[in-house]
């Protein structure tokens, strides 16, 4: 994901209200230096697997929507993934293209078994639309197909998602610069990996090419490290807990700011250690460690965050 790496980066050179401080990379290295864990795939039990297509095109439909939890205080990542899982258990077919076209907010909520309507309920399923009807086109309805047409390469995997399913298409305009972040194309991909433990539809040849998913816990975590500093104005909105706005300069350097710093720790640790650490395992890490009670507001979001989270239930 070099155009996620190079962007974060001309942002991070550029900003004006996230810093990246390197005396924090260095300390937090040291901290953390030769504590990374491996963390198993579905620890929680929440996903659907039955080692074959099916995960696929399940896994497919859960990243297209996570997104925008917290308007719902009662609604997180782990109700998405259950509710889609219990639905698939009870219907293989609920997932087939033609199925998701059609589907209504209605239907979505009474396969999550949700009470109310959900954020931003008619994206979600303008996403799930989209979703069904590209693979019918493109993908003879199968997302195992899509998988199957990367060659085995991560990167290929988030450039064919987000060439074909603008949904997908997580970049912004900063600067009149563009950058690319990919949060969900790159969960997906790091999803298969896990869930098929690197072997066949999960099986990548360029797996560390992969960056963080740069979402609103990370920097959260980064600026309790002291690896970010944020300016006066930017902390006074985040301590008051105001919104920040969805591609707003704030919003875009807090994101590409944390991808380019945990580049720069994954660096350092590579250069101490001589190992390669990916990013999804430093990461990890870092908010199963540091991620109680942390403060932080980006993209039109302000809340406070509690206990540790994996980096893919991250809204």
């Amino acid at each position: 994901m070099e155009e996620v790496r190079a962007s974060s980066a001309w942002v991070a050179t550029r900003s004006a209200h996230v810093f990246v401080d390197s005396s924090g990379i260095e300390k937090a290295v040291e901290e953390i230096q030769g504590s990374i864990p491996k963390v198993k795939w579905d620890f929680e039990g929440i996903h659907y697997f039955d080692n074959g297509p099916l995960t696929v095109q399940y896994l497919f439909v859960l990243d297209a929507l996570n997104f925008c939890f917290w308007p719902d205080k009662d609604l997180n990542y782990d109700n998405l993934a259950l509710g889609l899982k219990e639905a698939l258990q009870d219907d293989k077919s609920v997932f087939d293209a033609d199925r998701l076209q059609k589907i209504t907010g209605p239907q979505l909520r009474n396969l999550l078994k949700w009470p109310r309507p959900l954020p931003l309920e008619n994206e979600r399923v303008r996403l799930l639309h989209e979703v069904g009807l590209e693979l019918e086109r493109s993908f003879e309805g199968k997302a195992c197909k899509l998988v199957e047409s990367c060659g085995k390469s991560a990167a290929n995997l988030v450039a064919l998602v987000t060439r074909h399913f603008p949904g997908f298409q997580d970049h912004s305009v900063y600067k009149g610069h563009q950058v690319f972040l990919y949060k969900r194309a790159q969960i997906f991909a790091a999803d298969l990996w896990g869930a098929f433990e690197g072997q066949c539809y999960g099986e990548f040849n360029d797996i560390g090419s992969i960056t963080i998913f740069a979402d609103y816990i990370v920097p959260a975590v980064l600026r309790q490290l002291g690896i970010l500093r944020y300016s006066s104005d930017l902390a006074s909105i985040i301590e008051a807990n105001r919104e920040i706005g969805s591609g707003s300069e704030e919003e875009i350097e807090l994101r590409a700011c944390s991808v380019y710093a945990v580049e720069k720790m994954r660096e350092l640790l590579n250069k101490k250690s001589g190992n390669q650490v990916p990013d999804h395992d430093l990461i990890e890490l870092l908010v199963a460690k540091f991620s109680t009670g942390i403060e932080c507001g980006i993209g039109s979001l302000a809340l406070v965050l509690w206990h540790s989270v994996s980096i893919s239930s991250t809204p």
